[in-house]
This record gives structure tokens, C-alpha cells and sequence, in this order.
């Protein structure tokens, strides 16, 4: 088994001890203005948050790709996201903007740099990953923010422990291409699902928000292609969708999973989050069944370290 396989798997167990470091000193309180940064699938994950924050009403929250920080904003936290503790443009953030602002670091290695940087570091170690892609590292980052905002991580778990054992909605040798799509908080996660199948499968995946797809990006739409829709869409999206000939896939869609035309589960819907389990796991299967080795693609790093 690959160790991404396995990581994908250990997720809902993870999100519990995510949840249990919701206290934990230097996260964001309420009121506060606050700016998060990361690159990859870690600013989608600082994305998701930025909005559930805003949509609790904890306070305006701003996300960003660390390389393209406003510098001319006052912030009263920045809260950083880097597995790795090493990444160079998170690290150039922390450097500069911390000079004025307090920054929190979630991160899986205490050692590194990002740690010593921050004033307060949260440490997610039982999350780190053997693999260069990353996926529980992610997600429990996301279970611990949605945790500190009130959010009941047991019953996401329990949707996550679900999502392991699911039978898959597609397989790749029914589908050409995937378009992955949210709304909200969502649109991080379809982001991250494309960037999961691009990354370890080298595979054709694109990602919109829901409401921006019919304005153009629906026109590849079409037999052997698959839609696959996180969260709440609007409404009148998947007949649209079926209406091209391209394949739906939502967990609310009628109860269960649309697997190209054939529906499984019959079950109450996933909550997104776990819902991204079920997109890790297509891109894994992606791509051993091209022969790729799903822990170490093509060009990629655990961590961009820039010289």
C-alpha cells in the first residue's frame, strides 16, 4: 500500500486530535482582523476557513497565496499554514509582516524554521505524511480551524470513516476529465480536489465556483466527463449538467453519489469535507492505474525551498 493510501484512510481519526487543539493559544479570536496565508493546498485550506470565519461572524478574514501577500495591510493575526515549516514564501511573510503583527503557525514539524518564526506554533505532528502529496496533514488543519469556530468535528469524522469505505462515484476508465466545483467555503475544497488529481495522476482536472460555471467553463461539458460538485450548488446545476452528457457527482444529489448514471449510497449527504476523502482517493487510483507512484509525482517536493 502507498503511503498516501493509508494517510487518506487514518483522516477521521486525525480531525479528532485536530479537534482537541481548538484551545490552543494563538488562534484567531473573535473580533480579531485576520489574514492567513499558505501556498497550494494549504492557502485552499486557509480559503475554506476565511470564509467560515466571516460566515460565523468571528471577524473579516482575508486568505492568501503567501507570494502574493499585501504587505500595506494591518492585520491584528496572521495565521500561517506550512506542513513543512520550511516553505520560503510563507516563511518571507512570517519574517516581514511579523514584525508588526502576531502570527500563529499550524504546521507538522515543530523543529523547523516556521515554529521558531511564530509567536505561538500549533502543532498537528500526528498528521505529517511519509508522502510528498499532501492529504490529512490538510484536512485536519481544516478540522481544528472549523473546531475552534464551534463546529461538531465527531459527526465529520464519522461522515469521513464513511467516505474511506464508500465505493468510488467514478472510475478512470469511464471518464476523461474532471471538473470539480464548490460554493462558499466549498470552492477551497474543489480546488484542492482538482489540485489532489493534477498532482498525483498528472491527470486533466479543472475547479470553479458553482454559480461561475455556467459562464463559460460548462462549454467542455460532455460524454466521458465528469462534474463532481462539493457542498451546496445552485439549484437547477445538475439537470443542466446531465443535460450535456457529462456525469454528476454530488453527495446531496438524490441522496446518494451520481456514478456516471448508476447511484450509490442511499444515505444522508457527506459533509464536504468528507467528501474530499472520496476525490483523494480517485486520484490515487488515477494514478496507479497509469503506473505512477502516487507518493512521489512527477516534479514535485514535499517542500518548495527557494534559493
Amino acid at each position: 500500500m502507498s503511503h498516501v493510501k493509508a494517510e487518506i484512510a487514518t483522516q477521521p481519526e486525525c480531525w479528532r486530535q485536530a479537534a482537541k487543539l481548538a484551545g490552543s493559544p494563538g488562534l484567531p479570536e473573535r473580533g480579531e482582523r485576520v489574514a492567513v496565508v499558505g501556498c497550494g493546498t494549504s492557502w485552499f485550506m486557509a480559503k475554506s476557513y476565511a470564509v467560515l470565519r466571516e460566515q460565523a461572524g468571528h471577524g473579516e478574514t482575508d486568505a492568501f497565496q503567501a507570494s502574493d501577500f499585501p504587505y500595506g495591510r494591518r492585520y491584528d493575526r496572521i495565521l500561517a499554514i506550512t506542513r513543512s515549516g520550511t516553505t520560503t514564501e510563507v516563511l518571507d511573510v512570517m519574517q516581514t509582516a511579523g514584525e508588526n503583527t502576531p502570527v500563529t503557525v499550524l504546521t507538522a514539524d515543530a523543529t523547523k524554521a516556521a515554529a521558531e518564526l511564530a509567536r505561538h506554533a500549533v502543532v498537528l505532528d500526528f498528521a505529517d505524511e511519509e508522502s510528498v502529496v499532501q492529504t490529512r496533514f490538510a484536512t485536519s488543519v481544516l478540522a481544528l480551524l472549523r473546531a475552534h469556530l464551534g463546529a461538531d468535528i465527531e459527526s465529520v469524522a464519522m461522515d469521513g470513516e464513511v467516505a474511506v469505505r464508500l465505493p468510488l462515484p467514478v472510475h478512470p476508465a469511464l471518464f476523461d476529465q474532471i471538473t470539480f466545483l464548490g460554493r462558499g467555503w466549498t470552492v477551497g475544497l474543489a480546488e484542492e480536489a482538482a489540485l489532489k488529481c493534477r498532482e498525483t495522476a498528472g491527470y486533466w482536472t479543472e475547479s470553479y465556483p458553482a454559480m461561475d460555471y455556467r459562464h463559460g467553463p460548462i462549454s467542455i461539458a460532455g460524454p466521458r466527463r465528469v462534474v463532481w460538485a462539493f457542498g451546496d450548488v445552485p439549484s437547477g446545476l445538475a439537470d443542466e449538467v446531465e443535460a450535456t452528457g457529462a456525469a454528476y457527482v454530488h453527495s446531496r444529489h438524490h441522496g446518494g453519489y451520481a456514478s456516471l448514471g448508476r447511484w450509490v449510497g442511499g444515505r444522508a449527504p457527506l459533509d464536504p469535507m468528507a467528501d474530499l476523502v472520496l476525490a483523494q482517493r480517485v486520484a490515487v487510483l488515477l494514478a496507479t492505474t497509469q503506473g505512477l507512484d502516487p507518493d512521489n509525482p512527477r516534479n514535485l517536493t514535499r517542500s518548495v525551498v527557494l534559493t
